[in-house]
């Protein structure tokens, strides 16, 4: 795993540090100055609390034996799928570990991805028939909720939330982070109470950007299209951290030697994929496999194969049903 990670690491390394041969923050010792937000800056103005109407982690209850791959059951959204040819996934490019492109192969891999690649499995029997579309972060309920939507799936370290189930269904959670900061290596803040008017960055349409607007500490919001953007902002001094999920900050990290991860984690991320609220039963189906997964060991296998760095591989999320 280690060896697949740096080859990533570096090409992702290069993308990130490109046009600015002119800065001069690659010595150990750089100094990150404050400075008025710059016009991309998201203002962090108030932000309303997070809406907690409901149980974010409670999905749909699945209904029978899984279905023979290549033999979906007429009528259902599983069928359209197989008889396309392939399920179609949105995703991101530059999630290191969880949905980045491969410098070598030119594919998009990862935690993230790997999800998509069981639903194909269960749905075709091949895990390869699987169209990928990169996706912005802001956006992603939008994009699988159209009524014309061209994407079937949505795994991309994306948060349940109570707001979002308003505009799409999510499946149960398979994978649970908790938010932290990365600041310079030299750096003495030690979390987020220590950034107080201190700009914070999070890619545009995330939870973590919304968490940052929500701290006391009053730092100032900065999103950016993608967190490669915020990295290659924190590289040119344009911000002085960022703030996101921690598996996040931890291929951030290792993109930058004179980063690290500070703090505890100032809220709760729980990932789960998110659906369109026209298949009900397509959500159904999805949960099966994952509780499949979780049950059979796939889960486990996952994360060791993309995860296990991190230690050894903890029990997967419960499902939660609410129904």
């Amino acid at each position: 795993m280690r060896n697949r990670v740096c080859a990533a690491v570096a090409a992702l390394t290069l993308l990130a540090v490109a046009g600015c041969s002119g800065d001069s923050d690659n010595s150990a010792a750089r100094v990150r100055a404050s400075a008025a937000p710059s016009a991309g800056a998201d203002g962090g103005g108030a932000k309303k609390p997070a809406d907690t109407s409901c149980n974010p982690r409670a999905s749909l209850r699945p209904q029978g034996a899984l279905p023979a791959p290549g033999n979906m059951p007429a009528g259902t959204f599983m069928k359209t799928i197989q008889d396309r040819g392939y399920l179609t996934l949105g995703t991101s490019q530059d999630t290191l570990l969880f949905s980045s492109r491969n410098p070598f192969s030119g594919t998009i891999e990862g935690f993230d991805v790997d999800q998509g690649r069981q639903i194909a499995q269960a749905i075709f029997g091949d895990p390869d028939k699987i169209k990928i579309q990169v996706i912005p972060y802001e956006g992603r309920s939008d994009l699988v909720s159209a009524k014309d939507s061209k994407i079937d799936l949505v795994a991309d370290t994306m948060t349940a939330t109570c707001e979002r189930w308003g505009d799409t269904d999510f499946s149960t959670v398979y994978y649970d982070a908790g938010q932290r900061v990365l600041v310079s290596s030299t750096s003495a803040v030690k979390g987020i109470a220590d950034l107080g008017g201190k700009k914070v960055c999070a890619a545009s349409g995330s939870t973590s950007l919304d968490n940052i607007k929500l701290a006391a500490s009053h730092p100032v919001a900065v999103g950016k299209p993608t967190f490669g953007d915020c990295l290659v902002a924190f590289q040119r001094n344009q911000v002085d951290a960022i703030s996101t999920d921690d598996t996040i900050l931890a291929g951030l990290a290792a993109q930058d030697p004179y980063a690290k991860v500070v703090g505890t984690p100032l809220s709760k991320e729980p990932y789960a994929m998110a659906i369109s609220q026209d298949h009900k039963e397509f959500t159904r189906f999805v949960n099966a496999v994952l509780e499949k997964n979780r049950a059979n060991g796939t889960w486990k296998k996952t994360y060791e194969h993309w995860l296990g760095d991190f230690g050894a591989a903890p029990k997967p999320p419960a499902a939660v049903y609410k129904d």
